[in-house]
């Protein structure tokens, strides 16, 4: 299992509740792949007990990046973490995006909704390097949900955003974006990442103009590799669906597969 105990922090940003690291690590850099995530060691101590997925933002030859959000205690003490500590990494883990780049009439058009953003850098980044039109649709609930927006723009990608209260970009959810985008010219592909009810629209949106998708979904993770079923989701198959585990099925599924709850 590729493990490295003592990952250096060498670059911190922040925003709020939002962070960026990015830390050297050959060992686990030589195999990342878009839509693969690492399970992160918080703290020292025996409490919080188990590791946390974060997915993997992007890789430069040997260090790799993740951006978070805090979502609760263990974010939080990760969060606490400064340049020049080190962290206990296990991974990467998980099924990557296929970056499906033969002959694209039209660009693949990445959405991606708050912290969801996070494994869409590193994809779109190898899209680019393999030739592919790129546009990527950024939201948020406002513009401080959109921290990484410049990065987006700095590396020379087509980015859009939106925010649920009109302050930076369009005024609306990021699928009401997507529904003008489409109008306006049909992907190719979609490629999605954020919380489950736009991801849900998002795979219905997909659905309806028979548009390819695949869907990055987040889980709570009690391992990472497969071993306590501690994160599954329904996933279709022939007339029904069965029980898969998100860390190694996927996190990465066709959207027309995803079995979505009502609650969602």
């Amino acid at each position: 299992m590729p493990h490295d105990p003592a990952v250096k922090i060498i670059k911190k940003q922040s925003w709020g509740d939002y962070h960026l690291f990015r830390f050297e690590t050959p060992a686990l850099a030589a195999g990342a792949e878009p839509g693969q995530f690492l399970m992160v060691r918080v703290s020292d101590t025996p409490f919080p007990l188990l590791r946390r997925p974060i997915s993997l933002h992007a890789k430069e030859k040997n260090s790799l990046e993740i951006f978070f959000q805090v979502a609760g205690q263990g974010t939080a003490l990760l969060a606490q973490k400064k340049e020049g500590e080190t962290l206990d990494i296990l991974g990467p883990f998980g099924k990557r995006f296929i970056p499906d780049t033969n002959a694209l009439p039209t660009p693949a058009v990445l959405v991606g909704g708050g912290r969801g953003i996070a494994p869409l850098y590193f994809l779109a980044m190898e899209l680019n390097k393999l030739g592919a039109r790129v546009k990527v649709l950024y939201g948020g609930k406002s513009r401080t949900d959109l921290p990484v927006r410049e990065k987006f723009e700095k590396a020379g990608l087509d980015i859009v955003c939106s925010t649920d209260d009109g302050s930076f970009g369009h005024h609306g959810f990021v699928t009401g974006l997507l529904e003008s985008e489409i109008r306006r010219q049909e992907p190719a592909i979609l490629y999605v990442c954020g919380p489950d009810p736009m991801m849900k629209k998002t795979a219905e949106i997909a659905a309806a103009r028979r548009i390819p998708a695949r869907i990055s979904l987040e889980s709570m993770m009690g391992c990472g590799f497969g071993a306590c079923w501690g994160c599954v989701k329904r996933i279709r198959r022939d007339e029904g669906g069965e029980w898969r585990k998100i860390c190694e099925d996927g996190p990465v599924f066709w959207a027309d597969k995803i079995i979505w709850e009502e609650k969602e």
